[in-house]
């Protein structure tokens, strides 16, 4: 991973699940949790549950609805809130998440978090990740109506924020995220090697990675 030039960068923009927390709790949730808890309260088994919830999951992939818990809790008829109470000690900050946070706090960078997470998961998050204090704002896409996916989220938060995309650093773990930001302009531009610690490193494709966020805060 290259050495940031912090000299030319004035914002940081911050995803979370994946970035500033370990996306276990999210893939376990998902993958793991969820149709295990469908499968007892519709009654039906757990191969039958995967069945019927994967076509649903390829269809909204991508777009706001499939971050929203209201969508789902009325989509699968099951209280999508309360099951996330469920795994909530699952919930995780990345390895010396808040060392780098708490360093490009004091070095004076606007930073503010971006997440798709819908607001109740994100309340969620922060009542047990004291992540709130780091950040100037904390923003949800759902705010905006628009995932990060969007061009649209973009137009949108630079519309709110007034941030400069060439002096904004954006790391987050999802590529087509990553590269709806570069056709914004967004300057610099990191992927996360390891976003969920029980898998291995991912393929970040054409992006840098940041393995151990201690090496971001080298020149600061």
């Amino acid at each position: 991973m290259p050495a940031l030039n912090w000299h030319a960068i004035d914002t940081v923009l911050l995803d979370m699940d994946g970035t500033l927390l370990d996306l276990h709790f999210d893939n376990h949730f998902w993958m793991e949790h969820l149709p295990q808890r469908y499968a007892e309260l519709h009654g039906v088994s757990r191969a039958l549950a995967q069945m019927e919830l994967q076509p649903l999951f390829e269809r909204n992939a991508g777009q706001l609805q499939w971050y929203c818990l209201d969508f789902w809790s009325t989509e699968l008829n099951i209280p999508v809130r309360e099951l996330k109470l469920e795994t909530a000690h699952l919930i995780a900050l990345r390895p010396d998440a808040d060392t780098f946070l708490a360093a490009i706090k004091q070095a004076g960078k606007r930073v503010v978090l971006i997440t798709n997470a819908h607001r109740d998961s994100l309340s969620l998050k922060l009542e047990r990740i004291e992540l709130a204090p780091y950040f100037q704002r904390l923003i949800s896409s759902h705010d905006y109506g628009f995932p990060k996916e969007d061009p649209q989220f973009w137009a949108a938060l630079q519309a709110d924020i007034h941030f400069d995309p060439a002096r904004s650093l954006f790391i987050d773990d999802t590529l087509p995220i990553l590269r709806s930001a570069r056709d914004f302009g967004v300057g610099h531009l990191l992927a996360v090697k390891n976003p969920d610690s029980k898998k291995g490193p991912k393929d970040t494709a054409e992006f840098a990675a940041v393995d151990d966020y201690r090496d971001l805060i080298a020149g600061l």
